[in-house]
């Protein structure tokens, strides 16, 4: 029955693919975009919201089954006095990232940014009464980060979100009625806000179309809106299945591109859309109190490097506290990250997919020049056979000092000789001429 269900869930969705942007052709400043997009590599992801003071994730209101007369207390408890948006965009250079993707509106529906179209917004219900997205785009335009908005099409609050989908059923204490194009209407107006009101946005990340997949989501309209707003922003969706015309980039929930070991990534096409993955730095998106899973900075920088092996960018996620800090953990990981970035980002900054498809040995990155770079990332002795490179290979050398790798060239690909003094814990990184 779940197969069945996920072939229904594909149907469904691929309906919507005639209201897409069939039609759409992305302008110059959009290709420069994606080739920027592509350039840049690794980004930080960042959940932040009332749901913060709970400290049991974003899917708080859904999971607790929390009413929306109660979940709308929050807001008067949401103070983030020590936001520092020049420490936030501070940090994000030092990790060596290049653009920040933060939650503008999460599927309990509360805006993060002083919207005109609904009170139910940051400015309008919390003490702290400032708009925090208008301060951190400040900031990261005076940094050279890039901003994105993450923006739900799902919506547990707002009573024209109806029928109810998948989630939020049964708790909420909504009226059973609702005009669906009113709620369209709704979004459509807080996209308008967000592309006209912060200056040049990076790029739009949907989320929860998934809620509803045989809904009628007008995405020519929405699309479109954007595209005429700000032609050059990027256009992603979290839908886990295949691009819908008029989408810039592709996105894969917490697994590498083509793989689904989450359930969540419905098809394994890799489109030739610039492409990129996002993961959790424990096992929550949202602030959770009692997440104490953390990745080690080995796993998330192999992570990392195997997305690049696919020509993907990885957003990193925090889940910041309500104070408006984040966690020390987190912090302390990022500035590993950032370390190694130091040292390795030519390897990984403005590389594209490598010759060789990621493997549990590693991957590989070609920079522009055509120069190949192998990543060993686990070796169980001194001794790999790797599949052959296309073309002759001219020197092969450390990427650390330069010297020679001993390696011989057979019918059945390369083998690679690497003594263990020369192994590197994280990543044993090679150049390959050819």
């Amino acid at each position: 029955m779940k197969n069945l269900a996920n072939i229904i869930l594909l149907i469904s969705l691929s309906v919507n693919t005639l209201f897409a942007q069939s039609d759409y052709k992305p302008t110059d400043k959009n290709i420069e975009n994606r080739e920027w997009f592509q350039d840049a590599k690794f980004g930080l992801f960042i959940h932040w919201g009332v749901y913060s003071i709970l400290g049991d994730g974003e899917w708080v209101m859904n999971n607790q089954k929390i009413p929306v007369y109660q979940y709308e207390k929050l807001p008067s408890f949401f103070n983030p006095t020590q936001f520092d948006p020049a420490e936030w965009v501070s940090m994000v250079k030092k990790a060596g990232m290049k653009y920040i993707t933060i939650t503008s509106k999460h599927h309990d529906g509360f805006a993060m940014y002083d919207s005109k179209v609904s009170d139910y917004n940051i400015v309008d219900r919390t003490p702290y009464g400032k708009d925090v997205l208008k301060m951190l785009k400040d900031e990261c335009d005076k940094q050279g980060i890039k901003l994105f908005f993450y923006h739900s099409q799902l919506d547990w609050h707002h009573p024209d979100y109806f029928p109810l989908g998948r989630t939020g059923q049964g708790f909420t204490g909504r009226p059973d009625n609702g005009n669906w194009n009113d709620y369209i209407d709704y979004m459509n107006t807080q996209l308008t806000e967000l592309l006209t009101n912060y200056g040049e946005v990076g790029g739009i990340w949907f989320d929860g179309m998934w809620d509803k997949p045989n809904a009628d989501w007008r995405l020519d309209e929405t699309y479109s809106l954007i595209h005429k707003l700000q032609p050059g922003t990027l256009v992603g969706s979290n839908h886990h299945i295949s691009p819908i015309p008029g989408e810039d980039f592709q996105m894969f929930e917490r697994d590498l591109p083509g793989e689904n070991t989450m359930g969540f990534n419905q098809t394994g096409t890799i489109s030739e859309l610039p492409l990129e993955m996002c993961e959790t730095m424990n096992g929550s998106w949202g602030f959770n109190l009692q997440d104490k899973n953390y990745k080690s900075s080995k796993r998330l920088i192999q992570t990392m490097v195997k997305a690049a092996g696919y020509g993907a960018n990885f957003l990193l996620n925090t889940g910041l506290m309500p104070n408006g800090k984040i966690q020390t953990e987190n912090i302390d990981t990022l500035v590993v990250m950032g370390k190694w970035l130091d040292k390795y980002g030519e390897t990984i900054y403005n590389t594209r997919r490598g010759p060789i498809k990621p493997q549990d040995w590693g991957a590989t990155t070609v920079a522009k020049d055509g120069t190949v770079f192998i990543h060993l990332l686990e070796m169980k002795d001194e001794n790999l056979l790797i599949p052959a490179l296309p073309g002759k290979i001219k020197s092969a050398t450390y990427w650390a000092n330069g010297e020679k790798v001993k390696y011989k060239e057979t019918d059945y690909g390369i083998l690679l000789h690497i003594p263990k003094s020369k192994q590197d814990n994280v990543d044993t990184i090679l150049r390959i001429k050819m």
